[in-house]
């Protein structure tokens, strides 16, 4: 079985700086991986190459086997990938129910939506996903109305809903509360055991709750790869956590 992705000599520049530099990485079927890096080491460039936002000068991407360099956005979320931004993207106005339901594979039109009959199927979909977020209590709410780690929630619910094979996160518990941080990781850990997940981290206690294997990142290219203890423990990581590795350009 081909690996859930694979990235192959991926190259980025932007504005004549180069942001990924021949970077290799690659993400087993199933597996949750975390991955780590200072401002700058390119880790958000490379999440936009996997998903089409930008495309790489040169190198190669592959999702299950299928080469995706350069597709559009639009093609590579419908081959499977699904992103969640640091900022949640949802429908201001609609119903926590609505926002789940709008997000189910294969029901993309949203207006039409809102006045087609639910399936019983989807229906069951939808409070599944509702209660997996801890949020089926508020699925009459609007969606404007929820908290800051409510609505990161909520969105996660939304991927969910679209049933990706493969699951970007960036920064997802930015901006919460201890026990917040530690909900999402509970939820990250629940959604990993039928997804493949990629997540994006800077809070280390989260990291050492959801972490088998991590990846670190540094001026565009993969520093260390392994078990959290033994990368935590590498010399050169201190170095680069500590502030005095030379620092990159990218995101």
């Amino acid at each position: 079985m081909a690996n859930a992705l694979e990235i192959n000599d991926l190259t980025t520049r932007v504005s004549g700086y180069t942001i990924l530099d021949k970077l290799n990485l690659s993400v087993e079927q199933g597996e949750l991986r975390v991955l780590l890096g200072p401002n700058g080491a390119g880790k958000t460039t490379l999440i936009d190459m996997i998903t089409g936002r930008y495309k790489p000068a040169s190198g190669k991407i592959y999702f299950e086997g299928r080469d995706i360099t350069g597709m559009p956005p639009d093609r590579i979320f419908n081959a499977g990938i699904s992103r969640k931004f640091q900022v949640p993207n949802m429908y201001e106005t609609l119903s926590v129910f609505d926002n789940v339901m709008v997000s189910l594979k294969g029901r993309r039109k949203v207006f039409a939506m809102l006045f087609q009959r639910l399936m019983p199927t989807d229906k069951d979909k939808i409070w599944e996903i509702l209660e997996l977020v801890k949020l089926a209590d508020k699925a009459d709410d609007p969606a404007d109305s929820l908290s800051h780690g409510e609505r990161q929630w909520l969105e996660l619910g939304m991927l969910v809903a679209a049933d990706p094979r493969l699951l970007l996160l960036d920064e997802p518990t930015t901006g919460m509360t201890k026990e917040g941080k530690e909900k999402t990781a509970n939820l990250i850990q629940e959604i990993a055991q039928r997804h493949t997940v990629l997540v994006v981290e800077h809070d280390m206690d989260i990291v050492r709750q959801i972490a088998h294997k991590v990846t670190v990142m540094h001026q565009g290219q993969v520093l260390a790869e392994g078990p959290l203890q033994e990368v935590v423990a590498n010399e050169t990581v201190k170095e680069v956590y500590l502030g005095k590795g030379r620092r990159g350009h990218g995101a």
